[in-house]
């Protein structure tokens, strides 16, 4: 009683269904009967004790609960079970009091269907009302929304169509829909119909032309449609003036996206990049329950890691970063992500041999990824010393500390600009390889795995989020280039190559392995720009310009994913690749490398970029050439 005085439509639910099983039995009678029902002895005293009898059935089941602004076919499925119920009830007991003398057959039938016309079509009628926007549509209003088109019939089509039909505050109704499926054409998903496939887009565009119902917008409701396709739709939504937009990915819905919210094309959908199959069953065996550091984790690459790393359930995870405020960021996300994960927060520098010691010996790390790297091409030329102390010898006092307390692997993150170096970063992460596998030619405990790959798209301070700055002030964007090629993948497929490398190396016999991630074919970077520009609805060279501002100190029109002596084998992952190793001397590279270091420890910029091409002699340094 307490819970109906606090939920005074509840009684008036249960009101409402009694009444209406005893109006359905007296109607039912009447519909056989008609004026003679009111002769038959049981039929005032029938609609009070069916009405009873529903009452009793609705307590028992809790149908009174369901709020009927949101009445779905389960609802009346629920509501037809507890209907059906409560008429055996009642019939058994009108058995039992009269035999049923004088009692037509068929009522039986007429009654259920008239119980089910009054439960279930009050209910509708009720949601109509409140439905304001499926209301506007069936009385042929609605036409102030965006139309669109549909590409894919997918769930998350079904679920965009559903809100335009519920919400009348939502800016879209759905016009029409695109499937390669054959036997869905023809069919309709909420009254919306499934017109054909991806080639026949520019017919069914005319065809809605012609019935006045042209979409503004076309809506990519299927994430595997191909990245040409994707492009081809572009070309004819900026032929046509109409943009194209895409419904959230299931990573994305994670983040707290809405199925049905519309957001923009992005550059990562038009990569024609087919997703990469993970053994993600080995990746967890690799992680879960062991202890897990990662240098450099408030980084792009770095972060990253971490979150991936922590789905897997390690015992703990240690993040080492030198920016006090990208580890607060990382530590507070991974607090948000995994509470329960014990994890340790260290504000740390790899160049700082003595911390690493007390970290390792603190924590004792069982697998590190070291991520924490100069990687900026322009300022690591500006910087030589700093790029060499960080990531020469960073990365040497992290594999000593690694070697030093029983680390059972260390996994490197490099770079293609390491292959056939021609600037500074690129060299010193070619010496970070070497010293890695110099090192584990000499024996030891730890495995060392090295993993390269090109550019990932929205790094910090790759060409993505300079380009989205630039065309944010309406251009220009400058192009190195004309010709300037580059490999690219997404930050999350790096990732998980990298943790898919690391599971291979663990298992490899070579204990200092190179493995070279499938980056795909090469993109040249004033596509990039031009596809970006198409992304925000302007046209290139019309609405913002591209110019070129020439090659920077370092760069080259090309890179390269593994040297010519570096005979590639594939691997049990399709794609990976394993770059046979080119072996040097470890005492020599000691020597050499503690040169290069005591030049950058003295400012000698010079002296580094010497001492750099006598480590690493297809390190090609255009300055040299250019004094």
């Amino acid at each position: 009683m307490i819970h109906f005085l606090r939920q005074p439509r509840h009684l008036l639910v249960l009101a409402h269904d009694a009444g209406m099983a005893g109006f359905s039995f007296a109607f039912a009678l009447y519909l056989r009967l008609s004026m003679k029902m009111f002769h038959h002895p049981l039929w005032y005293e029938g609609a009070i004790g069916f009405a009873l009898i529903m009452l009793a059935a609705s307590l028992y089941s809790r149908i009174y609960r369901r709020v009927w602004r949101y009445t779905s076919l389960s609802d009346l499925v629920a509501l037809a079970q507890v209907a059906s119920i409560a008429l055996l009830l009642f019939y058994l007991l009108m058995f039992q009091i009269t035999r049923l003398e004088a009692f037509p057959r068929s009522v039986f039938f007429i009654h259920w269907m008239t119980l089910m016309a009054c439960l279930a079509g009050s209910r509708m009628v009720w949601r109509l009302m409140q439905d304001q926007a499926l209301l506007g549509r069936l009385l042929g209003r609605g036409a102030a929304r965006v139309p669109v088109l549909l590409i894919g019939g997918t769930p998350q089509a079904e679920l965009f169509i559903r809100e335009a039909e519920r919400n009348a505050n939502f800016p879209y109704r759905a016009v029409g829909i695109v499937d390669d499926d054959e036997s869905q054409h023809g069919r309709e998903i909420h009254h919306v119909r499934v017109y054909g496939g991806l080639g026949e887009v520019p017919y069914i565009l005319k065809k809605l032309e012609r019935k006045k119902r042209k979409p503004q917008r076309m809506i990519l409701a299927d994430p595997s449609v191909a990245a040409e396709a994707i492009e081809a739709l572009l070309a004819l939504g900026e032929a046509q003036q109409i943009t194209l937009a895409r419904l959230p990915g299931l990573t994305e819905l994670r983040d707290g996206n809405r199925a049905y919210e519309v957001q923009p094309v992005a550059v990562e959908d038009i990569l024609g990049r087919p997703m990469a199959l993970l053994d993600k069953p080995a990746m967890q065996a690799f992680i879960t329950g062991r202890r897990v550091m990662v240098t450099g984790a408030g980084g792009s690459i770095g972060s990253e890691l971490v979150r991936q790393i922590a789905a897997y359930r390690p015992a703990q995870i240690i993040l080492y970063e030198l920016s006090e405020y990208l580890l607060y960021e990382m530590d507070q996300e991974l607090g948000r992500l995994a509470p329960d994960l014990p994890r340790a927060a260290v504000l740390g520098d790899v160049r700082s041999p003595e911390q690493l010691a007390r970290v390792m010996q603190q924590y004792a790390p069982e697998i590190l990824f070291h991520a924490a790297a100069i990687k900026h091409v322009p300022l690591s030329e500006s910087n030589p010393d700093q790029a060499v102390l960080t990531n020469v010898l960073g990365t040497k006092y992290v594999a000593d500390a690694c070697l030093a307390h029983g680390v059972e692997a260390m996994v490197q993150v490099s770079t293609d600009k390491a292959v056939n170096p021609t600037s500074v970063m690129g060299a010193s992460k070619r010496a970070a390889e070497i010293y890695c596998q110099a090192l584990a030619a000499q024996g030891g405990a730890t495995r060392f795995v090295t993993v390269r790959f090109g550019n990932v798209l929205n790094s910090a301070g790759s060409v993505v989020p300079l380009f989205q700055k630039q065309l944010a002030r309406g251009g220009p964007i400058t192009v190195t280039h004309k010709d300037m090629l580059r490999y690219f993948m997404t930050i999350g497929e790096a990732v998980q190559l990298v943790l898919q490398a690391a599971v291979l190396g663990s298992r490899s016999e070579d204990r200092a392995t190179i493995y070279v991630l499938d980056m795909g074919a090469p993109i040249r970077i004033e596509d990039l720009a031009c596809q970006m520009i198409r992304l925000a609805g302007l046209k290139p060279y019309e609405d913002i310009k591209i110019i070129y501002t020439g090659l920077r100190p370092g760069e080259k029109l090309f890179e390269e994913l593994f040297h010519g002596d570096e005979h590639l084998a594939p691997t049990t992952h399709q794609s990976i690749r394993k770059a046979g190793a080119r072996m040097l001397d470890h005492a020599r590279v000691l020597t050499q490398l503690a040169h290069v270091t005591e030049c950058a420890k003295n400012a000698d910029e010079a002296g580094v970029r010497r001492a750099l091409q006598s480590l690493i002699p297809e390190y090609h340094d255009p300055s040299q050439k250019a004094s």
